[in-house]
């Protein structure tokens, strides 16, 4: 076990002072510079690639493929996207032409936002770490990264590795437990991205308030799976149970609980264990099968949870408390208000609920918090469309579990109580970008705005009715009707115009020749 060396917290005001110094500087807000920071952060990873397995197995037991394909591969295409647009994204915007605001010269400048705090949690040190800290200096900011010191090994090579690539001047690894954590929410920063639990996260907004700092939560919650007998199930079973086992439930997205039809639950299960059986051949304590649970807190909390069901377990259930692995363990007929209902489970226990009704499933969600992700396994469009529009998630995937995390070109990130803000490429850049609005006003303006200035009177009240728009419509008579917003007549009519005129075009072409 490696023994993680904490930052002293006696150096830490000079570290903040450090990076400070460098973003006044102006240093980054060279784009070949940050380009050339993301370059190194992609070289490092690759570099020392079997290093990061290593640690990743040692402090999560993480197979390979899952550090390959859900840790390094992600950053990379991460690191790629935000490279090759980095220019398009940092340009500054002109917003739609104004009659009105045109003369002013409205421009967007996109600036960084100064010295940002990226809080790292444990069950992706990779992914869920660097992505952020690339959005970050992208954006042209300076960065302290506080890994987890749960993760002791893949923290210490974080420490290692960073300042052989990356001046410490412009990000700063700071290892640590509460002491050096709460010493860094000491201060002002230019941005928070904090991931990990609800329970941290309120500390960390309450520290954020204090010192009005803007903070992005990637938190949890329990993630509800809704299965409609229409899926493919075989698909349906395989991606459910990977989505459920990878890093050993230890995901943040990873499906909590399904809800499925009670005629349909026994025909789900059996493809489930038929699943399992071709996942774990060897059976899942074979070596590089699957991960373990981070440490014994953790390994007792979910084998506690399960002793405590009322449910039947379908399959799974063995424990290996000297490696602190638990095996995937299917529950059925558990009910609301089973005790594996009473939190995020985050371990590879997945829970089945027989619902009566899709409505009953949904009045279900809906009584809980808003999840960070929802999933839902059907080939029916009206069924999808019903979950789409009577709940509410930080994302909803169909027929498909975690890849919405590292999807290029959509926003990672939860509402409510799963999470504030978002992350993941342009979404990203975006969340550590200040957007700076800036007028040049010429002075000839004043020929059109000249009354806005004092004295007051009754004809420049009448004359700035003439300057800004009015209302956009007429004054409703009623609520719409669930009609209105489709097609109208006028729309029609003016179909038939242009039809009637391309008709008339086309015959006198044809006359013509």
């Amino acid at each position: 076990m490696t023994t993680l060396a904490y930052t002293p917290i006696s150096e830490i005001d000079a570290i903040h002072a450090q990076l400070d110094a460098t973003f006044r500087s102006g240093k980054l807000q060279s784009i070949p510079f940050r380009k050339y920071l993301l370059l190194q952060i992609g070289y490092m990873l690759k570099d020392n690639t079997q290093k990061i397995v290593d640690a990743l197995h040692q402090d999560l037991g993480k197979p390979d493929l899952e550090t390959h394909a859900l840790e390094i591969g992600p950053v990379y295409n991460e690191i790629s996207d935000t490279y090759s647009h980095l220019e398009e994204w940092s340009k500054p915007t002109k917003p739609p032409f104004s009659l009105l605001f045109q003369p002013l010269r409205r421009v967007v400048y996109k600036q960084g936002k100064g010295v940002c705090l990226v809080i790292g949690p444990f069950n992706y040190p990779i992914s869920m770490c660097i992505g952020p800290i690339i959005s970050a200096v992208a954006a042209g900011n300076t960065v302290v990264f506080k890994p987890s010191e749960a993760t002791p090994a893949m923290s210490a090579l974080f420490a290692e590795m960073f300042p052989k690539y990356i001046d410490p001047s412009v990000v700063r690894v700071v290892n640590g437990g509460i002491a050096e954590t709460s010493k860094l929410l000491e201060f002002t920063w230019g941005h928070i991205l904090f991931t990990g639990s609800g329970r941290v996260g309120r500390v960390v907004a309450t520290a954020a308030g204090k010192t009005l700092s803007p903070v992005t939560l990637e938190l949890g919650g329990k993630s509800p799976v809704f299965i409609d007998p229409s899926c493919d199930l075989e698909t349906t079973a395989r991606r459910l149970l990977w989505g459920k086992v990878t890093n050993s439930g230890q995901t943040c997205i990873a499906p909590d609980y399904v809800l499925v039809p009670r005629h349909f639950q026994e025909t789900f299960l059996q493809a489930l264990k038929k699943t399992h059986d071709s996942f774990y051949p060897q059976g899942p304590f074979a070596p590089n099968a699957m991960g373990k649970m981070i440490n014994e807190q953790a390994f007792k909390r979910v084998s506690g949870l399960l002793e405590k069901t009322r449910g039947t377990v379908v399959f799974g259930g063995q424990m290996d408390e000297a490696t602190k692995a638990i095996a995937p363990t299917i529950v059925k007929d558990v009910s609301f208000d089973d005790p594996l209902m009473s939190e995020e489970i985050f371990g590879p226990l997945l829970p089945v609920i027989p619902i009566d009704s899709l409505e009953e499933g949904i009045a279900f969600v809906n009584k809980g918090q808003y999840p960070l992700t929802l999933y839902v396994f059907s080939t029916d469009s009206a069924f999808k469309s019903k979950i789409l529009k009577s709940t509410v998630s930080g994302s909803i995937v169909m027929n498909d579990t975690l890849w919405q995390a590292g999807c290029d070109g959509i926003p990672f990130g939860g509402i409510g109580p799963s999470g504030t803000g978002f992350h993941n490429g342009k979404y990203g850049f975006d969340t550590f970008t200040h957007f700076r609005a800036s007028l040049d006003s010429p002075s000839w303006v004043d020929l059109l705005l000249k009354l806005r200035y004092p004295p007051y009177t009754a004809t420049k009240i009448k004359q700035s009715g003439l300057v800004f728009w009015g209302l956009p419509g007429k004054r409703p008579t009623g609520p719409p009707s669930a009609t209105d917003g489709g097609w109208s007549y006028k729309k029609w009519i003016m179909i038939l115009v242009a039809l009637v005129l391309a008709g008339a075009a086309r015959k006198r072409s044809l006359l013509l020749k």
